[in-house]
């Protein structure tokens, strides 16, 4: 499971909004020195919304600003990274042979990988809209961090 801490920013009936810096992967990354995110993220202060769901926490115990920790599986990230990633990809590639084969010309066969890219885009956007409520993709609540005074 990837854990991140972050900042409850908004709570609602049944779930958080969890304000996060992404720091976990960074650490871990081959990349350490020669990728910008961290960087940017601390130059910018840009952070990201995430919105996590109930798991081993009772959400009336928490409140705006108390650090949590969030958890989301490994084959969720793997899986989603995939799909967006590959889907539009290949689709793009079988849109350009498609067209090539129908047609010998250039701009049709630019024109069918466009056609392509875009339907594999929307089959990922379809994809995420049906699963927007799918429990096993969202992050889960996993624990809140004791305040120390």
């Amino acid at each position: 499971m990837i854990r991140e801490t972050g900042r409850v920013v908004a709570i609602e009936d049944d779930g958080v909004w969890i304000e996060t810096i992404q720091q976990s992967a960074c650490q871990s990354c081959v990349a350490e020195k020669g990728c910008g995110q961290r960087l940017i993220a601390k130059m910018t202060g840009k952070t990201t919304a995430i919105r996590a769901l109930p798991g081993h926490c009772d959400l009336s115990r928490i409140s705006m600003n108390d650090q949590v920790v969030i958890g989301i599986p490994e084959h969720v990230v793997v899986n989603g990274t995939l799909l967006i990633y590959l889907l539009p990809l290949l689709t793009m590639i079988a849109g350009a042979i498609l067209a090539d084969n129908l047609s010998s010309g250039d701009l049709s066969t630019a024109l069918g990988g466009m056609l392509g890219l875009m339907a594999g885009s929307l089959a990922v956007r379809v994809h995420s809209y049906i699963n927007r409520n799918n429990l096993e993709v969202h992050p889960m609540l996993l624990e809140q961090i004791p305040m120390v005074n």
